[in-house]
C-alpha cells in the first residue's frame, strides 16, 4: 500500500507506522536503505540551516492514529473470519454506505482489508502472521474523532464475529 500512494502522491518518500519507510526515485529506490536515510536528512538540514531536527518534524501534517490494536482470534479461524469480514467490508463499499460518516474511496484487500475514505483516512484490519489475533489500525488526517469514528465502525463489522474476541488495549 505504502509504495503505491508514494506514487500516486508523487511523493518523495513514504513511512510506515511499523518503522519502514520508502525512498522514491530519485532519492531511492523504493526499499528501506538506513545509511541512504540518513544522507538524505543531513542533506535536509544543510539546505535548512535555520531548522532544527524538531522544527522539521513539526512541519510535517499532523495525523491521528490509533495504537496497533489485537482482538483475540484462534489460528485455526482467524483467516476464515478476516475473510467474512473483508467480504462485508468491500459489500458496504458496493453500496455505498459510509464509514465514520464519510464515502468509502476504495477497499484494498491484499492481507486483509484496508477502508480508504475519500478524505485519505483509513481503517485496518488483518490477520497476524505470528499470534492468535487479528490486526486493526486506523489513522485519520483529519481529527482525532474522525480517527475514533473509524475505529468505532470498522469495530462494528468485526464485532458480528463471535470468533473475535478482546482487545489487547484499545483507544
Amino acid at each position: 500500500h505504502m509504495k503505491r500512494r508514494v506514487k500516486e502522491l508523487g511523493a518523495l518518500a513514504g513511512f510506515e507506522k511499523s518503522g519502514h519507510y520508502f525512498l522514491a526515485e530519485p532519492i531511492g529506490r523504493g526499499y528501506d536503505c538506513g545509511m541512504r536515510v540518513a544522507v538524505e536528512i543531513c542533506k535536509l538540514m544543510d539546505r535548512n540551516p535555520s531548522m532544527s531536527m524538531s522544527d522539521l518534524r513539526r512541519a510535517l501534517p499532523v495525523t491521528y492514529a490509533t495504537p496497533t490494536m489485537s482482538p483475540y482470534c484462534a489460528d485455526t479461524e482467524k483467516y476464515v473470519v478476516l475473510d467474512r469480514i473483508v467480504a462485508k467490508l468491500v459489500a458496504r463499499h458496493a453500496a455505498g454506505e459510509p464509514l465514520a460518516g464519510r464515502a468509502i474511496k476504495e477497499v484494498v484487500t491484499v492481507n486483509g482489508a484496508r477502508v480508504i475514505l475519500d478524505n485519505g483516512s483509513w481503517g485496518l484490519v488483518r490477520a497476524s502472521s505470528n499470534t492468535p489475533n487479528l490486526v486493526v489500525v486506523c489513522e485519520s488526517s483529519a481529527s482525532d474523532a474522525e480517527m475514533r469514528a473509524i475505529f468505532a465502525d470498522l469495530d462494528a463489522v468485526i464485532r458480528t464475529e463471535p470468533g473475535v474476541g478482546d482487545y489487547d488495549q484499545t483507544i
